[in-house]
């Protein structure tokens, strides 16, 4: 084996190994993200409860550092968490408990379009037996792509016609939520 030959097969190695670790972590990753973003969610009333009562500003600034946009890939899972996001610049999750119910039943839908695929068909692959490895393998992009292309379909319109409601809606009002007159009176700071 010549010198280049071994040069290459060393930076082959280390660039396979290397893609292999980079894919196994943010496969491994994601599942916690959908679980922190739910449970992130479940608390944010308790969270705004409790910042009024932080007396530095610099401690209510990072508890507000938590809620940064976290990055999620799955189409359809994603298209929902977009959705979540339409709901919040729309409404008032925070005040509005039929808002606050629908982002939280939309957040578990996603969280499922994510974990289900994940847990029986990636994490399934090598440890079921063959009456449930055909399920396993419809469940992974990887072995059907057929359905993988098409649900990326679906997730691009989606999004896109979210989008367009949301670029709607943002040049109508500026992207402030519409309150009633009572509403705005009732969270003013003279109330």
């Amino acid at each position: 084996m010549s010198p280049d030959q071994l040069a290459q097969a060393i930076i082959s190695g280390i660039n396979d190994g290397g893609e292999q670790f980079l894919e196994g972590t943010l496969a491994a990753a994601l599942p916690v993200v959908w679980l922190a973003l739910l449970g992130l969610h479940l608390g944010r009333p308790y969270i705004l409860d409790m910042i009024d009562r932080f007396t530095l500003r610099l401690g209510a600034d990072l508890l507000w550092l938590v809620y940064v946009a976290l990055p999620l890939t799955g189409g359809l899972a994603a298209a929902v968490l977009f959705g979540v996001l339409l709901i919040k610049l729309m409404g008032d999750p925070d005040h509005d408990p039929r808002a606050f119910t629908v982002v939280t039943w939309l957040l578990g839908l996603g969280a499922l379009l994510y974990f289900i695929p994940y847990i029986f068909g990636v994490q399934a692959t090598n440890v079921l037996t063959d009456n449930f490895q055909a399920v396993s393998n419809f469940l992974v992009t990887s072995t059907n792509p057929n359905w993988a292309v098409a649900l990326a379909y679906v997730s691009v319109a989606a999004l896109a016609i979210m989008g367009a409601v949301a670029v709607g809606y943002t040049l109508r009002t500026g992207g402030r939520a519409e309150t009633s007159d009572a509403e705005e009176l009732a969270h003013s700071p003279q109330a």
